[in-house]
């Protein structure tokens, strides 16, 4: 690479970088937004997220799946369970193991906020050609697989 597409790639680079902070921002409040809709922060509307994504879930597995220790996913499963979103069962094949789930009922009172979104959002990406959203999607795998992207702190 020469001199000059080094240059141009690292200013480049740090608009990017500078882009997905912004992106970040405005998702955090987005989710916020959400949250406060459905009578939950962010933190346990996307742990909602997670358990819908993932079927009956353990606390240990939702705790991993978020980074929250499972003290903090303890709550987070409390406040779940009191706001009417999911409940504790137990496993059928091992009776001392507890399971979260989502109370599907409760569920679809709030699906049409996700189905909005849904519909907003497909509006906006079809601006872009399929490429284009093949180099996204390929993006958002890549930033969101496991181990996630994160700074020493």
């Amino acid at each position: 690479m020469s001199r000059t597409n080094h240059i141009e790639g690292e200013g480049l680079l740090n608009e990017l970088i500078q882009q997905l902070r912004f992106h970040s921002t405005a998702t955090i409040f987005l989710h916020e937004a959400i949250g406060e809709k459905i009578g939950l922060n962010a933190t346990d509307h996307k742990c909602l997220e997670i358990i819908a994504r993932e079927g009956k879930v353990t606390a240990g597995e939702l705790a991993a799946k978020s980074g929250l220790t499972t003290g903090a996913i303890t709550g987070v499963i409390d406040r779940l369970e009191k706001t009417g979103y999911v409940r504790r069962i137990r496993d059928s094949s091992d009776r001392r193991r507890l399971l979260v789930e989502l109370i599907p009922e409760n569920m679809e009172k709030i699906s049409h906020i996700f189905q909005d979104l849904a519909q907003e959002s497909a509006g906006f990406l079809s601006r872009y050609s399929e490429g284009e959203l093949q180099t996204i999607i390929k993006f958002l795998k890549n930033s969101t697989a496991s181990p996630p992207i994160m700074p020493k702190l």
